[in-house]
């Protein structure tokens, strides 16, 4: 990953990474990083923009990572790093890992497969699959009930059903990328993230996805968000026992 990011300046400007054909097209890869405070989120990825060029018979893929090492005075990272650009290289190589594998699942789901089947991108495969398999059947289906009843408490009411269970399929694989990025980022950093806490977040997260709280009362949607928290645990608890074995 990293030998990809070496021709890539973190000044937000695009540089071209890859270039691979595809047929009688050529297909391109090109990237922007920008290392900038905003809010507390610590990255973030705009996914790829196409640009078509039926000319040069070339389409080319703009994506963006901003980093946002926010966490600078964090107790934990404080007392494992006193050094204050030893904080800020961590920092941003962590945020930049978790972020680029985001963005090679996104680029693996859109490219031709010579170029976007990165063992990033066929390990997080292998793990949504593994969700999807029917021995996870019943934790599969609880985490898709609960999705399903916050989509309801956010939809606008002029959505059709189809594009309701849409949105509960996206928000599903939403939340797999998110399981297998923070445990890689984990275990590349030597600082593994326990299921509860993953499932506690994202749950939160989720639930945003999916709407917020236009329909019901704000305790309701909560009492919802912490069900699909525990729902989300026990998939991923789940998961984690198929694939050691």
């Amino acid at each position: 990953m990293y030998q990809l990011l070496e021709k890539v300046n973190f000044d937000g400007k695009y540089y071209r990474i890859k270039c691979v054909n595809s047929g009688e097209w050529e297909c391109c890869w090109d990237l922007a990083i920008k290392v900038q405070f905003f809010g507390k989120m610590q990255g973030v990825v705009l996914y790829p923009k196409r640009l078509f060029s039926r000319k040069e018979k070339k389409i080319v893929y703009r994506s963006v990572i901003l980093v946002n090492p926010y966490q600078l005075w964090d107790e934990a990272l404080v007392n494992k790093f006193w050094n204050l650009q030893e904080r800020v290289e961590f920092l941003i190589s962590r945020i930049l890992f978790h972020e680029c594998i985001h963005l090679m699942i996104s680029l693996g789901n859109t490219l031709p497969s010579c170029f976007g089947n990165t063992d990033i991108y066929l390990e997080f495969r292998k793990m949504f699959e593994v969700s999807s398999s029917n021995k996870l059947l019943s934790e599969r289906h609880e985490v898709e009930f609960r999705l399903w009843s916050l989509v309801l408490f956010g939809a606008s009411g002029s959505e059709s059903e189809q594009v309701l269970l849409g949105r509960v399929q996206e928000i599903y694989e939403f939340l797999i990328n998110e399981k297998y990025s923070n445990q890689k980022t984990g275990n590349i950093f030597h600082s593994p993230f326990k299921n509860e806490k993953i499932a506690r977040k994202y749950a939160w997260v989720a639930a945003v996805k999916a709407g917020g709280d236009v329909h019901v009362n704000k305790n309701v949607w909560k009492v919802e968000v912490r069900r699909l928290s525990i729902a989300l645990r026990g998939l991923y608890n789940g998961i984690d026992a198929l694939l050691d074995n």
